[in-house]
């Protein structure tokens, strides 16, 4: 027979202290004090607002009797995990669950157990079988807890089966990644792309209390009305039916911001800036490596998928060649389909990119399975692409925190990756060069004398080419420089005669 095994998981006790009148003077005081402080960046700023609002637990209105759709936003309080574990080693399925852990507390839950069971693979009726079921049960009653989240995706007849036998609320993986990322998003698109992901995963799991979605709309007796008579469509129809608009509708807005977006990125293909893109796992220190090239000043959290919404800054190479610079979306095991199908138009950004800064948390406990997971991914994108994705460049950031035992090994496994720490600056010099490499040069070579009285060209050559030798001559300003085909031609008419030929 199977065993399950439990994992606790601590609680947080906290104290209530009283407040006196000699406090209070002393908090005004601070807050007069807090009016020189500098202004906080928009990072900081984010940051702030998150942390401006906390759930107060125990505080429901919760009707008894509910009739709508059940859209499944998420009231996480004290939850139990649950896992199945079918492949790999015992750490990698306690890795699995310890993640979802830190997924749920970053969701605004308390975790109070985790259990593991050894499967071949998961029961199709109820995810850890009937008898288990039953052990989960007494486990929750123990605990007192009032949602159970399983580490993996199920099925709908599963999600049933769950809630009815343990008679609190049951949700997966999927849905809990959903949630935090519906809390996350800021922007426009963003939200839309999250709630189109959410809907996707509602349709086949859509149903509510007792016989609501049963009842028909219409009917030959009772106060229809005229052109109301006949069979009607049940709640559960009608839901259907208008969640497929709202979904179109959401489709059509994506679309339009994709278009947006195609535009700014192709005014950039246009004037030739070279990209690049950084990937990775979720809370490798994407945003953190960022703000360290380019000072942007983003959000930086230690939490799970605290950067949803993709931002472009300029940056510039050792040599004085201009880049861009995108900070992505991070990813994650077994990372829902739904997201991947919704943020297809962030998700191209990275893939249209010149360079994959691929970002990996060195300071992990298992940073080989974060390559494959973010590997994994890329693959998923790449599969539906004409083009190939860009060459990438992996960089094991958290250098200050990470094991020497563990650094060793990935400077084995990753023979070409830099290692740096984003937070201390240690590397980045050495990844700045590394970049300089890889991105692609001007292809037109030329060699030119340009007069004084030009010095636009000699600034532009600067700015938009590569300079490899320059020189003040009687005649003008004598460049050898590598530069775009749209400069080569503006400085045809200076060539020296050895380049003419």
């Amino acid at each position: 027979m199977t065993e399950l095994t439990h994992r606790s998981f601590d609680d947080q006790a906290f104290a209530d202290t009283d407040v006196d009148d000699a406090a209070l003077d002393a908090a005004l005081r601070e807050d007069e004090l807090l009016l020189d402080e500098p202004e906080l960046s928009p990072g900081e700023l984010e940051l702030s607002e998150r942390a401006s609002l906390r759930r107060v637990a125990g505080l429901s209105t919760e009707l008894d009797d509910v009739t709508e759709v059940e859209y499944r936003k998420l009231r996480l309080e004290r939850v139990v995990l649950v896992g199945v574990w079918t492949e790999g080693t015992a750490e990698q399925s306690e890795a699995s669950l310890a993640e979802l852990a830190r997924l749920a507390e970053t969701a605004g839950s308390q975790v109070l157990e985790g259990m593991v069971q050894r499967r071949g693979r998961p029961d199709p009726a109820t995810y850890i079988g009937a008898g288990k079921v039953r052990e989960l049960a007494d486990v929750v009653r123990a605990t007192g807890a009032d949602t159970v989240i399983c580490d993996g995706e199920l099925s709908p007849g599963q999600l049933r089966q769950l809630e009815a036998k343990l008679k609190v609320k049951v949700i997966d993986r999927t849905a809990l990644i959903l949630d935090i990322f519906a809390q996350h998003a800021r922007s426009r698109e963003g939200k839309a792309q999250v709630e189109l992901a959410q809907l996707q995963y509602l349709v086949p799991r859509l149903r509510g209390w007792g016989e609501s979605l049963s009842r028909q709309g219409g009917g030959r007796g009772g106060n229809a009305g005229v052109g109301l008579r006949g069979p009607g469509e049940t709640k559960l129809e009608t839901d259907r039916r208008r969640i497929g608009k709202r979904m179109a509708k959401l489709r059509r807005e994506i679309a339009a911001m994709d278009t947006v977006r195609a535009t700014k990125r192709g005014r950039r293909t246009a004037n030739e800036v070279p990209s690049v893109a950084i990937v990775g796992y979720t809370n490798a220190g994407k945003s953190s490596l960022l703000n360290a090239v380019t000072g942007a000043g983003v959000l930086v959290e230690d939490a799970l998928f605290a950067t949803l919404d993709p931002t472009t800054r300029r940056a510039e190479t050792p040599d004085g060649r201009a880049y861009t610079l995108t900070d992505t979306v991070g990813f994650v095991r077994h990372l829902p389909h739904q997201l991947v199908e919704a943020f297809r138009s962030t998700l191209d950004e990275a893939a249209d990119s010149d360079l994959l800064l691929h970002v990996v948390d060195g300071s992990d406990p298992a940073p080989e399975d974060q390559v494959s997971a973010v590997r994994e991914v890329l693959a998923e994108i790449g599969a539906r692409r004409s083009t190939p994705l860009p060459p990438e460049l992996v960089v094991v950031n958290k250098a200050d925190a990470a094991d020497e035992v563990t650094l060793a090994r990935l400077r084995h496994l990753l023979p070409d990756a830099v290692v740096v720490s984003a937070r201390t600056g240690h590397g980045m010099a050495e990844l700045l060069e590394a970049v300089a490499e890889r991105l692609p040069r001007p292809e037109v070579a030329v060699e030119v004398v340009v007069p004084y009285t030009r010095g636009e060209l000699v600034a532009r050559t600067h700015a938009d080419g590569e300079v490899l030798a320059e020189e003040h001559t009687s005649e003008g300003t004598r460049l050898v420089a590598r530069v775009r085909p749209d400069l080569a031609a503006a400085l045809r008419d200076y060539a020296v005669e050895s380049s003419r030929a």
